[in-house]
């Protein structure tokens, strides 16, 4: 890949959309991870205002680290730059006090990692409103259109998807060219979500490798009988998450009213 092509691509198409919609620049949550890594980066070489929220809910020490020293990387190139901490470990955790018992413990835990993310989101429009920018979305092409690992209307819910179009290994071959900071670059990719050290490969049950292999080959046309057991098992793994997510990725379905009901 030619990072500096797709960079300038990337860039220039943010600036132009920016300017398009008459707002100042772009608010986006900083992870420590690497895709909001290199799409902040991004967002800051238009040369717009770039705000970086820091939203840390019950987060790991090392998570907020990575996240913080990218930010002051970020504040130290690039002008416009700059940074809000916004702690939700206390509105979480009276949330969930808020809210009513619940017995199967796995499903708590995956409802409340989605909330968690629902949110950020929350207090990144909050501050898209207050400051007029747009909220940057930092998926790549394998979670949103592959096994939409993201939550729906949490880091789902943006307003523009600068890195959308790249595969995860696309998104390395950026960080590199951008020079992001090589703790960030060698982190397992995790979603933060669950207050513990599960990586996305813990949860997704395969590798962003393995997810793109699958992904080329559904592109080429699927041949099942040339693959491995490996093989075979991550492609299972991509179909039901592909299926189950579907509704993700899927414009919201409206029902259709004719005229003669109407009447």
């Amino acid at each position: 890949m030619n990072g500096e092509k797709v960079t300038n691509h990337i860039v220039n198409w943010l600036r132009e959309y920016a300017t398009q919609a008459g707002v100042n620049g772009f608010v986006i949550g900083i992870s420590g991870g690497i895709d909001s890594a290199v799409t902040s980066t991004l967002c800051a070489r238009t040369g717009l205002e770039v705000l970086c929220l820091e939203m840390p809910i019950h987060q790991a020490d090392s998570q907020v680290s990575r996240a913080l020293n990218h930010i002051d990387w970020l504040k130290n190139n690039y002008a416009k730059t700059d940074l809000v901490q916004v702690k939700l470990t206390p509105v979480f955790d009276s949330l969930v006090q808020a809210l009513p018992k619940v017995r199967d413990k796995e499903d708590s835990f995956m409802s409340l990692a989605n909330t968690r993310a629902r949110l950020r989101m929350t207090s990144l429009y909050y501050f898209a409103a207050l400051k007029k920018l747009l909220v940057a979305g930092t998926g790549n092409k394998v979670e949103d259109f592959g096994v939409g690992f993201y939550t729906k209307y949490g880091d789902g819910g943006v307003d523009l998807s600068p890195i959308a179009d790249l595969m995860k290994s696309e998104v390395y071959e950026l960080a590199a060219y951008l020079g992001i900071n090589d703790d960030i670059i060698k982190a397992a990719p995790t979603d933060g979500l669950w207050g513990d050290d599960r990586t996305d490969e813990d949860q997704i049950g395969a590798s962003y490798d393995e997810l793109e292999w699958v992904m080329d080959q559904i592109t080429q046309g699927l041949n099942s009988n040339d693959y491995s057991n490996r093989e075979k098992k991550v492609l299972e793994i991509y179909t039901k998450l592909h299926k189950a997510n579907k509704h993700k990725m899927d414009a919201i379905p409206v029902c259709k009213i004719s005229e003669g009901l109407k009447k």
